[in-house]
């Protein structure tokens, strides 16, 4: 299978922070999006929520669903209850052939606090971490029995933040737990994006390309801000921003090498009054069509 370059819509409507991009619309964003030539978006909230209505709404804009967040509470529910909450959702993906769901425990997640400082996330010992992992696995085989792929996203704020947390999850869980790569969220969590890269190359399913301002970055951390004050300073940008700092070529090279093949979305969040959503979701786009091509990878039409 090809690489296929996907966005969120988050530049053109932020579901955590509406406000920010109100003055512009869904229907804009898929426009734009496939004008650009994305040919993927993942699922946002202000999307129809039924199955045949979202799969309408995407056939009139000429855009496939390739991927969309889960909110998990699996460290408060158990397995069937757990099940239940996301079946529609499994159903649904199934039915609109999605890549995978992207989820992330949620249930004691400070990311969508503006109040509480990212730093103050909740935080598991190794041992918690595998009581999940192992948790997480029983959810992740019943998906796959579905003909649905879990990709766990490491998300700042929450409980698997940091490099020790994503080893230590992937350690501890079942194959059928994949791993989403986001290059944005590992580097803000202090992580080396490309050891983890290298450790877990055969466990990724799914690929987030964000870019961090590490001055940002570094001010959210010193200040004691929160998740949601990092994105409205800044701290998340596209590929090919000069003032972003990971190497993206790199990365898109061992892509290559590991004979990825699936999806490559953009996922900056970032305030479109001073990051025009369309300028910069095409940046992001020519910087990894570039990226891809020199690296030799097969990219669909």
């Amino acid at each position: 299978m090809p690489v296929k370059i996907g966005i969120s819509p988050i530049a053109w409507q932020n579901d955590d922070l509406p406000d920010l991009t109100a003055a512009y619309t869904m229907e804009q964003a898929l426009k734009e999006a496939r004008e650009i030539g994305y040919t993927g978006v993942e699922r946002g909230q202000r999307m129809p929520h039924d199955t045949p209505g979202l799969r309408h709404y995407l056939d009139i804009n000429d855009i496939a669903l390739c991927g969309g967040w889960c909110s998990g509470n699996l460290l408060v529910n158990d397995l069937e209850a757990e099940k239940a909450a996301v079946a529609a959702q499994v159903e649904q993906f199934i039915a609109l052939d999605a890549p995978c769901i992207v989820y992330a425990e949620c249930s004691n997640t400070v990311q969508g606090d503006p109040a509480t400082p990212v730093a103050n996330r909740p935080k598991l010992s190794r041992d918690e971490v595998a009581a999940y992992a192992a948790k997480l696995g029983e959810l992740a085989k019943w998906m796959a029995g579905q003909g649905m792929p879990l990709a766990y996203h490491h998300h700042m704020g929450s409980i698997i933040e940091s490099e020790d947390d994503v080893n230590w999850l992937m350690e501890a869980s079942p194959t059928e737990v994949h791993l989403l790569y986001d290059t944005g969220h590992l580097r803000f969590g202090g992580a080396d994006e490309l050891a983890v890269l290298d450790r877990w190359a055969n466990r990724i399913h799914h690929v987030h390309y964000k870019d961090v301002r590490p001055n940002i970055v570094q001010h959210i951390r010193e200040t004691n801000g929160s998740f949601l004050n990092a994105v409205i300073a800044g701290a998340f940008t596209v590929p090919g921003d000069p003032e972003g700092c990971i190497d993206f070529a790199t990365i898109t090279g061992k892509l290559a090498e590991m004979d990825y093949a699936g999806w490559i979305v953009v996922e900056a969040e970032q305030d479109p009054a001073k990051a025009d959503p369309y300028a910069y979701s095409k940046l992001g786009y020519e910087t990894i069509m570039a990226a891809c091509r020199a690296a030799g990878l097969d990219l669909a039409a």
